[in-house]
């Protein structure tokens, strides 16, 4: 069994300080050049600072307008898990489905593997049912 140890020294201080940023600048400095993010829900990957910038502008200012807020977060030397919802405008296209321009407010998990106080590889969940809901897609 593998044993986490929460610690309270300056590379936890260091790893928590840089999740707290990220989460609320989405700033790709706090990814190392070579991180991966994976979309678990639709499988799609993102390599890189530029990659994952990229993928990150779109989903909250081009797929939607929107913010991160955070709920929940715990914080390990090489770990991170944030609980959080996506609230805003739902303003570009889906494949399939045009801007609806409907508000949005949405749950979102991301479990983060961390070296050195920097992100290096994220895999995100979200309850695209929710989201669907909101956009009248579903019922």
């Amino acid at each position: 069994m593998m044993e986490e140890t929460i610690l309270k020294d300056q590379a936890l201080s260091l790893a928590e300080k840089n999740m707290l940023a990220y989460f609320e600048t989405h700033d790709v400095k706090y990814l190392t050049e070579d991180a991966v993010f994976r979309n678990m829900n639709t499988g799609e990957t993102y390599t890189g600072r530029a990659e994952i910038g990229g993928m990150l502008h779109y989903f909250y200012h081009v797929l939607f307008d929107a913010t991160a807020e955070l709920v929940n977060y715990i914080v390990t030397e090489d770990k991170a898990m944030v609980e959080g919802r996506v609230k805003g405008k739902h303003i570009g296209d889906f494949p399939g489905i045009p801007a609806t321009n409907k508000d949005v407010d949405f749950p979102i998990c991301v479990t983060y593997f961390l070296q050195d106080g920097l992100i290096r590889e994220g895999h995100i969940y979200t309850l695209n049912d929710v989201l669907m809901r909101q956009l009248g897609v579903m019922s």
